[in-house]
């Protein structure tokens, strides 16, 4: 007897078996029930591992995962990022990684940064750093797991994970393949982003993930002359209501600065300012500091 499970398009990539919402034709919300965790490369050892979140593009979410790096690296901590954004990689650019990643004979050697955080993105895997990458799901599923279990990360205090806009397929491999202590989400104060960052923390919900915070990218701009702060989207941010009704908190509201965004632009993002994301990075901090 056939279900509506036979004629799914995700048929062949689902391994949930509860609640779907087209099986049996019952509707009902599925929450899924994972694929198994990968397990690391032996040697490594990750202590906490954080995404970097929005529901779509162009609001700053590899921004965001370059400085807090760099801040947690001032702290002491062992840091490393994995560029899971694999169709529009940029991870690699702001720290002016350059070079194809290497092999032990085993696993990937991750890329290395002047101040020791560790990085693999796909623009460090491809010869031309300007071919686009076109490959179908279950390709780039295969290679954020290789990311995580065919890595010799070595023993980091925390991985930051660049998410892929959206919610599709390689969000849902990063939450059910990798244990994510938690997603940080990334908006702007416009009410239509917010709107689509929720999608990201709706997601995240179902899949059993907390939201640890919320950064508003491209806040503010100060005026040169005076220091005054200049909405940039009127007074109508809702990041605080929004944080509000999910449970969580605004950690930071970074303004739009030309001097920053040069300074990442031109690969030295860890030349940013001390307190540029000193909520976030207290934070995560706690979180290392609590698992030990």
């Amino acid at each position: 007897m056939s279900s509506a499970c036979d004629s799914c398009p995700s048929k062949s990539g689902c391994t949930s078996t509860e609640q779907c919402p087209s099986a049996n034709g019952t509707g009902e919300e599925r929450r899924p029930s994972g694929i198994g965790k990968e397990s690391l490369a032996e040697g490594s050892s990750v202590k906490t591992v954080i995404g970097i979140a929005s529901g779509k593009g162009g609001v700053g979410k590899s921004f965001v995962t370059s400085c807090l790096a760099v801040s947690l690296a001032r702290k002491g901590y062992k840091v490393g990022i994995m560029d899971a954004d694999v169709t529009g990689p940029s991870i690699p650019n702001s720290f002016g990684l350059d070079g194809m990643l290497e092999s032990d004979g085993i696993n990937i050697i991750p890329a290395v940064t002047d101040t020791g955080i560790k990085v693999v993105s796909v623009n460090l895997v491809l010869e031309n750093k300007e071919t686009p990458v076109v490959w179908r799901g279950p390709v780039l599923n295969s290679l954020v797991r290789q990311f995580w279990g065919q890595v010799n990360w070595g023993m980091l205090d925390v991985l930051l994970i660049d998410m892929p806009p959206g919610t599709g397929d390689v969000p849902l491999t990063v939450f059910q393949a990798i244990p994510a202590d938690g997603i940080i989400l990334v908006s702007t104060a416009q009410d239509l982003v917010s709107m689509i960052v929720n999608k990201a923390r709706n997601m995240a919900s179902m899949m059993n993930i907390p939201v640890l915070g919320m950064v508003e990218n491209m806040s503010y701009i100060k005026c040169p002359h005076c220091g005054d702060m200049i909405n940039l989207y009127g007074d109508g941010s809702k990041i605080e209501k929004s944080a509000s009704k999910i449970g969580s908190t605004v950690l930071d509201k970074l303004p739009l600065d030309p001097g920053i965004t040069k300074i990442v632009d031109t690969g030295k993002a860890e030349q940013i300012p001390d307190d540029l994301l000193s909520g976030a990075c207290d934070m995560v901090s706690s979180l290392i500091e609590k698992k030990g």
